[in-house]
């Protein structure tokens, strides 16, 4: 296909052709970087409640840790997945209901990440209750480390080539051949540094100031994590059937339904530890 001024760019655009698997055992199998990111962002959560420990953030031993991992990979999972299924496909999910299990299918078809925070932080209460802890306490950390786990699937959904961008000329647009010929903004790697650098770094210095009352820095999370998403998702092509409701995408109405959890959750741990009579 000739070039259009276009699509040459100033420079040239890169062409999205990078495979999806890190080992390919046969046609459509093997290993994938998306499936390794989520054991890579597990690991981080495991590894790092140790270190957190020798901050003193952390009090859980080696196999709390372990049953907490646990119910973290079994609430992202779940929580991942149905909120997909009811979120984004709500209509095939009433058609065939088999189709929620289909957890092969993978990336963009699979999962959303508003389900799988939702998940974690419900599977961090349940481990809590289960064991008579601070789970609010536990949730305080994750919000430090889940933003690992966030970077590593955004940068895997960029390989896969997966939840591209909206059209653009800008010099570092990529075309990835799925969506057209157009150029597109990388917005996968723009997420990646947003959802998961930024807000890495921001929730470690928000839980280096406040090591208590626990739940705030949870609560905090949700919200720069909406606030993020909401801004991102400008440049992010819509998933096809958005109601855009108010020019909106379903990933902005739904990060204000996250931002708005998140306030509730920051204003009632606030007040739980108010001093009497304030």
């Amino acid at each position: 296909m000739a070039k259009t001024p276009y699509l040459q760019g100033v420079f040239g655009y890169y062409t999205h052709n990078l495979s999806p698997f890190l080992i390919q055992l046969g046609s459509g199998w093997g290993i994938r970087y998306y499936g390794m990111a989520y054991v890579a962002g597990f690991l981080a959560w495991f590894y790092g409640l140790r270190w957190f420990r020798r901050l003193g953030w952390s009090k859980l031993n080696d196999d709390q840790i372990s049953e907490l991992l646990f119910y973290t990979v079994l609430g992202v999972l779940v929580g991942g997945r149905l909120g997909y299924c009811l979120l984004y496909d709500r209509a095939e999910t009433i058609r065939n209901p088999v189709s929620i299990i289909a957890f092969w299918n993978g990336g963009i078809r699979g999962m959303a990440s508003h389900g799988g925070i939702a998940g974690a932080l419900l599977g961090f209460l349940f481990w809590a209750h289960k064991n008579r802890a601070d789970g609010w306490a536990v949730a305080d950390n994750a919000a430090v480390l889940a933003p690992v786990g966030i970077f590593l699937g955004r940068i895997a959904n960029f390989i896969n080539g997966e939840l591209w961008g909206r059209t653009s000329q800008v010099p570092w647009a990529v075309i990835f051949p799925e969506a057209g010929g157009l150029p597109r903004h990388p917005s996968q790697l723009y997420e990646a540094f947003g959802e998961g650098l930024f807000l890495g770094l921001t929730m470690f210095w928000m839980r280096s100031r406040k090591l208590g009352p626990s739940g705030q820095v949870t609560g905090s999370f949700f919200m720069v994590y909406a606030g993020v998403r909401f801004v991102l998702e400008y440049f992010r092509e819509p998933d096809a059937g958005d109601p855009l409701l108010l020019g909106m995408s379903r990933g902005q109405i739904f990060s204000i339904g996250l931002a708005i959890t998140g306030f509730l959750i920051w204003e009632i741990r606030r007040r739980k530890f108010l001093p009497r009579g304030s």
